[in-house]
């Protein structure tokens, strides 16, 4: 079973692509926070996946980019 990504999904994965170490943002280029379901998505898919916890805002889901989300991207998004 293939699991399509959302534009959504593949946008927020696409951000990772050249930051160090895949770091995913928190916030999209609006300031507007990204919607934890799409994080949560793309972690359960394997596309992304926890980096570490803020100690500061326990709530926020702080990713990176897996490899199985770069070839998403790749594969969606030519560069």
């Amino acid at each position: 079973m293939v699991i399509q990504a959302s534009s959504t999904q593949l946008k927020w994965l696409s951000s990772g692509i050249d930051q160090a170490g895949g770091k995913l943002p928190l916030f999209d280029g609006k300031g507007q926070r990204i919607n934890e379901r799409t994080i949560r998505t793309c972690i359960k898919n394997g596309w992304a996946e926890p980096w570490f916890s803020n100690p500061i805002k326990p709530d926020w889901l702080v990713c990176k980019i897996t490899e199985a989300g770069r070839a998403l991207v790749k594969r969606y998004i030519p560069r």
